[in-house]
């Protein structure tokens, strides 16, 4: 077969794990749509990929995008010893060879040759593979603009992606410090978000059993505004044992309404008797829909991780923040929610117990400076729709990118 240079092709790398592959394949999706002459081809793990598919994810698959399925990097017949990161690290190992393969015969089966490559931002190794195609990098940070200050303060992401290009999910408005000063240090550093707003992620796929979970949003518009803490810490986070008591017991003694999204099998760790107890004033769920929960009016009070997406729902939602965050960029995201945007409280002690979160959600839902906290939400979400406006900054900054991933190398 004779490849076609003249044609663009982007190849699109995604991270599997966390919410990472799901927000890049939301952005790819809208581009592709946008860019009608260039080929897509999105790769990705079976179980990743698995994940979004959904109704809405079908319809997004265009003549021009194709997706294909990547090797997770777990070899036949391995028995996992249950190290924390153990599927990312055999993945990481295994990804370099497991992507150019892949990328090898996508070019064969389309007949172009890559033009573009576009990654997940942790894909350090996709420096040498865009050099090695002689085609741009377009990195795709999936955290906020103050972790990717620190890193590229660090020297560790500018010395891979170089100054060349990275774009964000995120929108200018919201740090403008931040924002100006990457502007700065990158060619070009676009903030094209928030994505949430603009072109939502498939929802994950339900899981069998659902029949409490689909019923929290018409339980949610019997309760009063702002008035309902919700509670969840993404799909990979899990707090220990001895906090998921603390929060129980201070839900319980606060008698506060409340939606909790904790898997079935980590049930186990709640005190004796204490969903009987509290099934009158709030659901325990193993599955939520998160966004729609966050926007419904009733909710006052987000008890996070402080994962950026969730972030991002949380602004659209107008929700301020109980902040309990773990590791990664949680932290410092943590940080800047309670004392730069002042939108919400970081848990005493920065650990759950149960005096803590009373004070936390007595602040937040009943007190004045909780108030205040929703007033700049608002101001946020007012920015955020300014910035994917027709004249907006993430507008402007999409179209660059589109003009950046379409062009041929």
């Amino acid at each position: 077969m004779t490849l076609d240079s003249t044609k663009t092709h982007v190849a699109v790398l995604a991270f599997p794990f966390s919410t990472h592959a799901a927000p890049l394949f939301a952005i790819i999706s809208r581009l592709s749509s946008a860019a009608r002459n260039t080929h897509f081809s999105f790769f990705n793990t079976s179980k990743s990929n698995n994940s979004i598919r959904s109704s809405s994810f079908k319809q997004n698959v265009r003549h021009n995008l194709n997706v294909y399925d990547v090797w997770d990097g777990v070899p036949e017949g391995y028995e996992f010893a249950g190290k924390p990161q153990e599927e990312i690290e055999l993945f990481m190992k295994a990804a370099p060879e497991s992507f150019l393969k892949s990328v090898v015969a996508a070019v064969v089966e389309t007949g172009r040759e890559v033009s573009c490559l576009v990654t997940d931002a942790f894909f350090w190794f996709a420096a040498e593979m865009a050099e090695d195609m002689g085609v741009p990098w377009v990195a795709f940070w999936t955290a906020g603009p103050a972790s990717l200050s620190t890193h590229v303060y660090t020297d560790t992401i500018r010395n891979k992606i170089g100054d060349e290009g990275v774009f964000i999910n995120s929108f200018q408005e919201l740090d403008p410090i931040i924002s100006n000063d990457l502007n700065s240090k990158f060619n070009k550093y676009l903030n094209v978000g928030p994505f949430n707003l603009i072109s939502p992620p498939p929802p994950p796929p339900q899981p069998p059993i659902i029949s409490k979970a689909s019923g929290c949003i018409p339980w949610l518009d019997k309760q009063k505004v702002a008035s309902v803490a919700y509670i969840s810490f993404g799909s990979v986070t899990v707090p220990p044992s001895d906090e998921l008591v603390a929060l129980a017991e201070a839900l319980e003694a606060i008698s506060v309404p409340f939606i909790w999204s904790l898997r079935d099998n980590l049930k186990v760790h709640l005190p004796n008797g204490f969903l009987e107890k509290t099934k009158m004033q709030g659901m325990v769920i193993p599955w939520a829909p998160q966004s729609d929960i966050l926007r419904q009016g009733a909710i006052g009070a987000f008890v996070t991780h402080c994962g950026w997406n969730s972030f991002l729902e949380s602004v659209v939602g107008e929700v301020p923040m109980i902040c309990r965050p773990f590791f990664g960029d949680q932290r410092l995201n943590a940080r800047m929610i309670k004392e730069v945007w002042e939108i919400g409280v970081r848990v005493e002690g920065g650990v759950f117990t149960k005096s803590g979160i009373m004070k936390s959600l007595d602040l937040v839902l009943l007190q004045e400076k909780g108030k205040r906290m929703r007033e700049k939400m608002k101001g946020l979400k007012e920015l955020a729709e300014i910035a994917i406006g027709p004249k907006g900054s993430s507008t402007e900054n999409y179209d660059t990118l589109l003009d950046v991933i379409s062009k041929s190398k």
